[in-house]
């Protein structure tokens, strides 16, 4: 007879890391980082690229296209030791045996869930809308499950293990209010994270390398072997697509935007304030000057995702006037990446 563990709790201190830009996907992973010991934004920040698979974007806080063959770890950060893995939980059980065996190990866990069964959550009973959140204990005996999360409001506590397991078993349906993020089974998903050794410290070297690397990225033909949209040339397919799509005025045709670009957000968020921060602190003016153009791509994400947004929360709506609107974000973002690249070129040849 299996004797199964009642309760388990990660080892040392949970905390949480946020920036304006983020989603609950950097947020989960920097939890995962600071349990390491490292500072989430030279692991997070230090890579940058433009890369979108047509017909790939999930309706889910946390959706970010990976190249093929690469985890959403190696993904987010393909020059550090980190590496995570997707699973599903059995359906023995309420599932969350697996989650106690991956706490025993000390083995960050990663929980998709629906906000509409998170006490803490504006959402609750509210909204249905797919996010992640840190497991970092659970206790069967007194029935409840600690958990953290970053995102505002933020929170770190216990919450009922029934409040739990309703959220991380949602069907999470279709909802109105959140067009972007419901609509999309949760199914006991979970993701498990794993830093490694040994784990480089931020340097000219390792910088001017991952600049380099991103570069080559931008510069790189479109579509690449696997289909995917990359660099300033995938970039340009995908404003201009979604001009056409806004101005076709099909059913959904912007919804697609809002989800995706929160990751491309992100990630130049925080490249950005890596190289801005990082070149101030170094006397590198250049570098300096390439994080603050790189925040800027961030900033002009905003104008095409709340327009796309908008439109799609509206139906129908006024095609040619939002294709308009959307036009004029989508040169902006455009001419924001381009200046970007540019400092960023020119930033390496000071490392």
């Amino acid at each position: 007879m299996t004797t199964v563990t009642a309760s388990a709790r990660l080892s040392g201190d949970i905390r949480l890391w946020y920036r304006d830009t983020i989603s609950c996907l950097q947020g989960t992973f920097a939890t995962a980082l600071l349990r390491a010991g490292h500072d989430p934004l030279h692991a997070l920040g230090l890579h940058w690229e433009f890369r979108y698979r047509p017909g790939e974007v999930t309706s889910e806080e946390f959706s970010f296209p990976c190249p093929p063959g690469t985890d959403l770890a190696g993904a987010l950060m393909p020059h550090h030791s980190v590496r995570s893995a997707w699973h599903r939980a059995s359906d023995a059980g309420d599932g969350t045996e697996e989650l106690l065996s991956e706490l025993s190990r000390d083995r960050t866990v990663i929980t998709a869930v629906d906000n509409f069964h998170l006490p803490f959550r504006p959402a609750y009973h509210d909204v249905h809308a797919a996010h992640l959140l840190v497991v970092s204990g659970i206790d069967r005996r007194n029935g409840t499950v600690t958990v953290a999360d970053a995102m505002p409001p933020e929170f770190l506590g216990a919450i009922p293990l029934t409040a739990f397991l309703n959220a991380w078993t949602s069907g999470n349906p279709s909802d109105e209010q959140d067009a972007f993020f419901s609509d999309t089974r949760i199914e006991r998903r979970y993701l498990t994270v794993e830093v490694g050794t040994p784990f480089p410290e931020m340097s000219p070297q390792l910088l001017k390398s991952a600049i380099g690397n991103s570069l080559d990225l931008f510069r790189a033909p479109s579509p690449d072997t696997h289909g995917d949209h990359v660099g300033l040339h995938g970039l340009r397919h995908f404003l201009g697509d979604l001009v056409e799509r806004a101005r076709t005025g099909h059913d959904g045709a912007l919804q697609h935007a809002y989800p995706f670009g929160w990751g491309m957000q992100a990630q130049a968020g925080l490249h950005g304030e890596l190289l801005r921060t990082w070149g101030r602190a170094t006397g590198r003016p250049a570098l300096a000057e390439a994080g603050r153009r790189t925040e800027a791509v961030a900033h002009a994400w905003s104008g095409v995702r709340v327009t796309a947004a908008h439109a799609t929360a509206h139906p129908p709506y006024d095609a040619q006037a939002v294709s308009a609107d959307l036009s004029g974000h989508a040169q902006a973002l455009e001419s924001a990446y381009a200046r970007a690249v540019e400092a960023l070129t020119q930033a390496k040849e000071t490392l």
